[in-house]
This record gives structure tokens, sequence and C-alpha cells, in this order.
């Protein structure tokens, strides 16, 4: 009769460390998911342009499937709508990923700005404040916004 309590308890207090693992692992995908959501949001419109610069981020940066992928945005789409600050992503990311890592959220970020070829100062004001959240250098914010613009100057000049 005892057993039961016991073993909600045990996975209460000491969760398997595989669970933990897995449940670390998607809240740093869907933190990720949502930033860049919002600064799909941040402008007049979402485009086609930008939602396609989201999820090549998240494809690149997690190698999820088509289907992971699309629940994974429909979640940080319905997150993003609730969420009042961007601490609680921006400090699960302190936490688990590398200050090189952090710098490439910034430019998938920057990358989903410039897909539409047009930076609202919204969207500017939005990575900027994340960056500081997240401790990327300034250097490192400019660097990394000077790549994802020459990026999407290429991407218009010379299409695949």
């Amino acid at each position: 009769m005892l057993n039961p309590l016991k073993n909600l308890l045990t996975q209460f207090f000491m969760p398997d460390n595989g669970q933990s693992t897995f449940d670390e692992a998607h809240g740093l995908q869907l933190a990720t998911a949502v930033l860049l959501v919002e600064v799909m949001r941040s402008d007049a419109a979402v485009t086609a342009a930008e939602r396609a610069a989201t999820v090549t981020a998240l494809r690149h940066k997690f190698a999820l499937s088509d289907d992971e992928l699309a629940r994974l945005l429909a979640q940080a789409e319905h997150t993003a709508k609730s969420a009042n600050d961007y601490f609680r992503f921006t400090s699960a990311m302190n936490d688990q990923f590398t200050q090189a890592q952090k710098i490439q959220v910034v430019e998938y970020m920057w990358q989903v700005a410039y897909a539409d070829g047009h930076l609202d100062a919204n969207e500017n004001h939005l990575i900027s404040k994340v960056a500081g959240l997240l401790h990327v250098s300034h250097g490192d914010y400019i660097a990394a916004k000077l790549y994802a613009k020459e990026a999407a100057q290429l991407g218009k000049t010379n299409p695949v």
C-alpha cells in the first residue's frame, strides 16, 4: 500500500536522469524556438521568409525531423503568446549553452529579422535585449548582426 506513494515521491524528488536530460534538451529547444518566434512577431507581419528562416535555424541547431520541427514551432508560438519576459528562456541557455552557442542564437535571431528584407526597430530592440540577457558582448552582437545581414544580401543576389 505504501509502495505507490513511495514511487511517486521518488519520481518527484529524484527524477530519472534520462527523462530529466530529455526535458532539459526539449526546454533548450523550446527556449530557442520561442526567441526566434518573438523576432517573427515583433514586426508588423509574420512573413513566409521569416518562418522559413526560423525553421532553417532550428533544423540546423537541433537536427530535428520535419514533424518534430512542426510540433516545436507550434509549441513555441503558443508559449510566446503567453510569455511576459525572456528571462526564463535566456537563463536556461545561460546555464546550458556555451558562449559560442549563445552567440549563434543571436545570429539566428538576426537571420530571422533580415529574412523579410527589412529590419524593424522592434526586432533590433528585441535582439539587443536578448543578447544582453545572454551575456553576449557588444562586439559579438555586432559581428552576428553583420554576418546575418551579409548572408541575407547574398541570398537575394544569388538565388540558389
